[in-house]
This record gives structure tokens, sequence and C-alpha cells, in this order.
């Protein structure tokens, strides 16, 4: 069992940057493919980023590549997703969700474990 915790949420201008952190309990969650996701008010849940058990490999959704980057720090548990030159558009719920594999994926339906969600608004 792999429990998932959020934090760096907040409201930030545009052209701003926020750093979310994903806290996981559980020895196992450094064999583990990590991704983000995020939910925006009316909208499906859509895929942000997401970096395999080692960190080498990297997926990104078209609307962030070049802004966002995910890292993980496997001592820590932790995996991170910076995000830089922040757009109103970016406005959502975020969500850290891993899968027991270690290999990327963008559908939220291969992931099986699933953090709250902490919210990033990003003002005009």
């Amino acid at each position: 069992q792999v429990q998932l915790v959020e934090s760096g949420g907040g409201l930030v201008p545009a052209g701003g940057s926020l750093r979310l952190s994903c806290a996981a309990s559980g020895r196992t969650f450094s064999n583990y493919a990590t991704g983000w996701f995020r939910q925006a008010p009316g909208k499906e849940r859509e895929f942000v980023a997401s970096i395999s058990w080692s960190g080498r490999t990297r997926f990104y959704a078209d609307s962030v590549k070049g802004r966002f980057t995910i890292s993980r720090d496997n001592a820590e548990n932790t995996v991170y997703l910076q995000m830089n030159s922040l757009k109103p558009e970016d406005t959502a719920v975020y969500y850290c969700a891993t899968r027991r594999s270690g290999s990327n994926s963008y559908s939220p339906s291969e992931y099986d474990y699933w953090g709250q969600g902490t919210q990033v608004t990003v003002s005009s």
C-alpha cells in the first residue's frame, strides 16, 4: 500500500512559479512510476507529467512542455513538479499518482494510488 500527500499549491500571478511535492509512504514507491494530473472545474482529469522509477524517462503534456519539470528523490520518497511561467489556464487541482510499474503512462486509469490533491490558482 502507498499513501501520497501533495503540497506546495497556492495562488500565484501569471508568469510566476510554484513547486509541488508529492511525499509517499511505502518502501516500494521507489520502484514505481509516478505522475501528476490536474483537474479544472467542469473538466476531466488530464495528464500533466510522469517519471519512471529511475527518473531516466519523463513524459510531459504538450501544454506544459518547456515550462514544467518533473523530478524525483527516491531516497526521500518524494516526487516534485516545478512549474514555471504559469498561465491562468494552469489553474486546477493537481494530483499525484503512482502505479505498480516502473514505466510511465499517460492514462489515469493505469495509476493505482492517488493523493488528495493540491489547489493551484494562477491569476491573470
